[in-house]
């Protein structure tokens, strides 16, 4: 999948004009891209256009209109752009009560290595977890994360011949499995090369 240019941008201005209407079209993109695993972890799957939103809304409130500057955002957001042979989300343990959730990340020491993608019946592929930054200490997780699946080219061919894609976390404080839904299949299928 390419990466962002300067050239693909708006302007703060012309962003300014479009972006009810941008918004809401990511927003319509993004439904298929977020798959729940059990009830507290989310794999938001980033691509392209999720990237160039979080770009344009960076450059918007930071108010970033300088070349540099906006170099320095293409910089942070392009490596979140899958390359074609793998996916690149953002992971999310979600728990609405700080309480549960302090405690629920002291427990989930970990958690971002036993995120597992599967593509029908070849084997389960293992996140890649936080290439940027550590985001785990000795005492508790982080609520954030980001990860990166490499398939094989077996996958990919598989992904785009219809075969089923699985996700699950393999933690032994949180175990839980998910088969896609056909609409997020073929989003993700789609981002494969």
């Amino acid at each position: 999948m390419q990466k962002l240019t300067r050239d693909d941008l708006y302007s703060l201005e012309e962003y300014a004009q479009v972006r009810g209407d941008f918004r809401a079209q990511v927003m319509a993109h993004k439904k298929d891209r977020q798959i729940h695993i059990g009830a507290h972890a989310t794999l938001y799957f980033e691509d392209r256009l999720t990237m160039q939103y979080q770009v344009q809304e960076m450059l918007r409130v930071e108010r970033i209109f300088e070349r540099e500057g906006i170099e320095e955002e293409l910089a942070s957001y392009n490596p979140l752009i899958p390359d074609g042979s793998n996916w690149k989300a953002t992971f999310m343990i979600e728990y609405g009560d700080e309480a549960e959730r302090r405690d629920a990340l002291a427990k989930l020491i970990g958690v971002e290595d036993k995120v597992w993608v599967r593509v029908g019946d070849l084997a389960q592929v293992w996140a890649i977890a936080d290439e940027d930054l550590e985001r785990t200490a000795a005492d508790k997780t982080s609520s954030v994360h980001f990860v990166r699946f490499d398939l094989t080219s077996e996958m990919v061919a598989a992904a785009k011949a219809g075969a089923a894609i699985a996700m699950g976390i393999d933690h032994p404080e949180y175990r839980h499995e998910v088969e896609l839904a056909p609409g997020a299949r073929e989003a993700l299928t789609a981002d494969l090369g």
